[in-house]
């Protein structure tokens, strides 16, 4: 069953992507950007080793085709494939247009941590330190709190960050926060939220560049 909160993440993000770009979804909220892209022409990149990444119904599923999380995934007309060592210098020589990555936290410099938990075996940093240090523009889709409410934007990571590289955008399902000249920066509320609610909610500090209604300036 879709998650609304996940969903509405997803459909803002595809909303920053641009006609012809190579992108590579993390696991995830981003693997649902896809759904939302409408009738832009762009390449969705798995670090497994395909270019062309489509989605796929559950009758039309191959079991020996998935994506970097395991999701099986469905071949869009010319799609290619290729080893994993190929796939990665793709990402290290700088041809990936946008990466969106999942998150466990973020801080006030725009640095996430998103591969380990002090303490917990979780599935590990994958390509997102690769795709960090070689993306072209980096956006980051999370829920704005942990589950047991606490702010996933803080001032300082307490879990180990994944790169010095500060990420581009924060879509959460109450703000869009842009990293620019060294601050956060409000840029646009989600619809029904209020500035307020994003206060209470954030403890890294931001700026708020907001207009009057919400839109960017």
């Amino acid at each position: 069953m879709a998650n609304p909160v996940q969903e509405l993440i997803a459909k803002r993000a595809a909303q920053e992507l641009q006609e012809g770009e190579v992108i590579n979804l993390g696991i995830g909220i981003p693997t649902l950007v896809s759904k939302y892209v409408e009738d832009k022409k762009v390449f969705f990149h798995t670090e497994n080793g395909m270019l062309g990444v489509e989605d796929v119904i559950e009758e039309n599923m191959d079991p020996n085709l998935v994506n970097a999380g395991k999701q099986p995934v469905g071949e869009g007309i010319g799609s290619s494939f290729f080893n994993s060592a190929d796939s990665f210098a793709m990402i290290r020589g700088g041809h990936i247009d946008v990466a969106i990555l999942g998150v466990l936290q973020v801080d006030r410099k725009a640095q996430i941590a998103n591969w380990a938990v002090p303490g917990k075996n979780i599935i590990g940093v994958g390509g997102a330190m690769d795709l960090l240090e070689g993306a072209k523009k980096v956006i980051v889709t999370t829920t704005h709190t942990s589950k047991d409410g606490k702010s996933k934007l803080l001032k300082e990571c307490t879990y180990p960050i994944t790169s010095n590289r500060s990420v581009d955008i924060i879509i959460t399902e109450l703000a869009v926060f842009r990293y620019l000249d060294g601050k956060l920066h409000l840029t646009e509320l989600m619809p029904g939220v209020t500035i307020e609610e994003v206060e209470k909610n954030t403890e890294a500090e931001f700026i708020n560049s907001l207009r009057l209604g919400g839109k960017p300036l």
